[in-house]
This record gives structure tokens, sequence and C-alpha cells, in this order.
């Protein structure tokens, strides 16, 4: 995955050397985050985590705009929160923080930011599609006895040492935003876009329990943490039985950046000709 980014930024540097008329912009935003998955099937923004992207973009003409990025965010939910008896009985929970690079594509629905700083045909404000293809670093983490535990480590479905989910993960980007100019250089940019996984340990919980039995072989020293983690209902209606569903395997978990931020243009100036 790390190859295909680093194909994808050599695609996109590329372009920029070879096409004309061209600028650069560049802008960073802050936000929120929010996480949707198997501790939120119905994409419930009850813990949304703060969020933040810097991006550098190539416009390669007034409607189109290819652009690099990287951003952060965290995000966590509990079962504690959850409006269903039955999450609220399987009691689990995770926070994380993700690290994001990106490539994409923009494609402005009215012409935006023509390099010339003035001129007919440029609007002062767009909407705006985007689509790109990142890769992320995720680490899922939760308390047990009051301390906290990564989880991909502790094998909590089962997973046999070094068959574990990989904590580096591509993702497909897609959203759209609005583009206000302030004046010809500053602008503001708004901007949703979910991430399109193609995996379900975001949140460390996709498939069924697994035996307590298999856990403690596997884990050692941490076998007390990994089956507590695996299994927090209560002993009065443990739910933790090898096979019962945990997760729900058929659903891929994603995430949602909701960001605002400032835009810099820098434009290029060209002497007249005689």
């Amino acid at each position: 995955m790390r190859n295909i980014l680093l194909l994808s930024c050599i695609a996109f540097f590329a372009i920029t050397n070879t096409t004309n008329a061209q600028y650069w912009e560049v802008s960073g935003m802050g936000g929120v985050t929010v996480y949707h998955g198997d501790l939120a099937p119905d994409f419930s923004m009850q813990t949304p985590g703060v969020g933040g992207s810097f991006f550098v973009r190539r416009n390669v003409d007034p409607r189109i705009s290819l652009r690099i990025g990287a951003s952060f965010g965290t995000i966590s939910a509990s079962d504690e929160n959850s409006l269903n008896e039955y999450n609220k009985a399987r009691n689990l929970s995770f926070q994380s923080t993700i690290f994001e690079g990106s490539v994409g594509l923009e494609f402005n629905f009215l012409p935006f930011h023509h390099r010339h700083k003035t001129g007919r045909g440029r609007s002062q404000f767009t909407p705006y599609l985007v689509a790109g293809f990142g890769v992320f670093h995720h680490n899922p983490k939760a308390k047990y006895n009051e301390t906290l535990y990564e989880l991909q480590p502790l094998g909590t479905e089962g997973q046999a040492i070094g068959q574990e989910y990989s904590l580096v993960q591509p993702a497909f980007i897609i959203g759209g935003g609005i583009k206000i100019d302030i004046n010809s250089q500053w602008g503001i940019i708004i901007e949703g876009a979910t991430r399109i996984l193609f995996f379900d340990y975001l949140d460390d919980v996709a498939g069924e329990y697994a035996d307590p039995r298999l856990i403690a072989s596997q884990r050692g020293s941490l076998a007390s943490a990994a089956i507590g983690l695996a299994d927090r209902s209560d002993a009065g209606q443990s739910l933790g039985r090898p096979g019962r569903q945990r997760g729900d395997s058929k659903t891929n978990d994603g995430y949602t950046m909701f960001t605002i931020g400032i835009l810099y243009t820098m434009h290029q100036d060209y002497c007249p000709s005689w």
C-alpha cells in the first residue's frame, strides 16, 4: 500500500510538471472526525473526535485540481452509549488516533481561482467534489483494570500470532465541499469527506467471540487482558460463548472528516509580451 501511495505521488508531480497554466494552493483545515462501524452502526456522532488536514494543490485549470495531503484524527466509541440493548450488554469500547496520507482529484462546479488576479469567468465561490486514495495508520486501544492496552497485539478474536490485522490500511476517499474567495490570494474552504475502508477492524471488532482457552494459549503474559477485553459483558449475562457474533463482519468500518480552513493561492505572474 505504501508503494501504491508512492506511485500516486510520483504521478501527481509528473502531471503538475507537464501541464501548462497552473498554480499552487495550500490549505490548513481543522474540525471533527466521526467513526462509523460495529460500535456505532447508525453513523452516530455520539463521540466525535478532533481532526485536521494540510493539503497542497496544483490547479490544472479553474475546474480541475490535483492534491496531496496529510491528515490526522481521533476516533472512539463505546457500547455504553448505544440505544441497542444487545450492544449495551456487549459493553465494548475503543479509542484510536489516525494518521493519513492521500492523493486526490477535485472538480469545481464553477470556474475558481484563475491564475490571473482579475478577469471574466472567475467565480468567488464554488461547490466541489473530491475523490482520492489514502493510506492510514491506526491503533485501537481500550482500558482493562484501569490500564490502557493496544488491542491488535492481544488477538481478541482469536487471531494467531502473526495473523493479526495490519495497522496500516488503504482507504478510498470521497466527499465534497465549498470554496469561498476572500481576495485574490486567500479563501475559505469547507469540506466533508468519508473514508471507505476495505477491512472491519478499525475498532478491533469484526467477527465472532473466540474460545478464551485459545486466546490464553496464544498470548502468554497478556492472556488475562486479552480475555478480559475480548468479552467485556457482565458475568451474569456473559455473551462471549465461542462462535457467537461479536461484530458485523458483512459491513466494513469507516470514518468521516468534517473540516473548515484557510486556502492560500500562490499565483504565477507573467511579464507582458512586447
